[in-house]
C-alpha cells in the first residue's frame, strides 16, 4: 500500500499501534495513522513488528563542523560522527546545491523498511515505507517538498531505494511550513552509505548511533551557521 497523496505545509502524524488488537484482544497488524495540516486522516497496516513509542525526554543535538568532512552531532555529552552535504553547511540553501541547511530542524516522523529492519524505538510517529513512496523535489510543482505517491508527473525522489541508506529515514522539518520553491527539499536524517560519501544535503549517521539517539529521545537538530 502506498502513501496517499498528502497535501499541506509540513506533516504532523498520529501513531496508533494495534488499536484493534488492544480493543478486541485479537491478533491484527499494527495500524499507522497520519494526517496532514488539513486534518485528513490516512492509515496503513504493517504486519512486521510494532514500533515502540517511548516517553523519553526530548533531546536536541547540535551539528558542528569545521571542514565539512569532520561533522559531528554533539548530544548528551557525546560527539557522534556524521556525514553532511558535499557542499558543507549553508544558510541560504538552494535546490540541488548539495548543502546541508542551517537552522533548528525538528524530527517530524520516522520511516523505515519493514522488509529489512525492525522499527526503531523512539518518541516520534513511525511508518513503514512502501514501494510507491516518493518525495517531490521539483520547485515548479505544487507538491514541492512533500511526500507523493508514485508514479508522479513531477521530478521526485524514490524513497524505496535499492541501497540501505533509507532503511531508517527521518523527515526533518526544513522548508515545509510552507515550502518555498527552490529553497531545498527532501532534507532527511538517514543512514550512512558504506563508503562514507557525503550526502546531497541530508545528515547521515551509523545505524547504531541513529537508533541509540532516537531511543534516547532525539527530537530536533540545531545546525548553526558556519564560522
Amino acid at each position: 500500500m502506498t502513501v496517499p497523496h498528502l497535501r499541506g505545509a509540513g506533516i504532523h502524524n498520529l501513531y496508533h499501534p494495534g488499536a484493534e488488537t488492544a480493543a478486541s484482544g485479537a491478533s491484527h497488524p499494527a495500524r499507522y495513522l497520519f494526517h496532514d495540516y488539513a486534518g485528513i486522516v490516512h492509515s496503513r497496516t504493517e504486519s512486521r513488528g510494532k514500533a515502540t513509542r517511548l516517553e523519553a525526554p526530548m533531546i536536541r543535538a547540535v551539528l558542528k563542523t569545521n571542514t565539512g568532512q569532520d561533522a559531528q552531532l554533539h548530544c548528551m555529552g557525546e560527539r557522534i560522527p556524521a556525514l553532511i552535504g558535499a557542499a558543507g553547511i549553508r544558510a541560504l540553501k538552494q535546490e540541488g546545491d548539495h548543502a546541508t541547511p542551517t537552522g533548528l530542524l525538528p524530527l517530524r516522523r520516522v520511516l523505515y523498511r519493514a522488509d529489512r529492519v525492525p522499527p526503531p524505538a523512539c518518541r516520534l510517529p513511525v511508518e513503514p515505507l512502501a514501494p510507491g513512496d516518493g518525495w517531490c523535489d521539483d520547485p515548479a510543482h505544487a507538491d514541492y517538498n512533500r511526500p507523493v505517491a508514485l508514479p508522479h508527473p513531477a521530478r521526485h525522489e524514490r524513497l524505496w531505494r535499492d541501497d540501505d541508506v533509507y532503511n531508517i529515514v527521518i523527515v526533518l522539518g526544513y522548508n515545509d511550513a510552507p515550502p518555498v520553491p527552490g529553497r531545498g527539499s527532501a532534507i532527511f536524517l538517514h543512514l550512512q552509505s558504506p563508503d562514507g560519501r557525503p550526502t546531497e544535503g541530508c545528515i547521515a549517521l551509523r545505524e547504531s548511533d541513529l537508533r541509540r539517539l532516537l531511543a534516547a529521545g532525539l527530537t530536533e537538530i540545531e545546525v548553526p551557521e558556519p564560522g
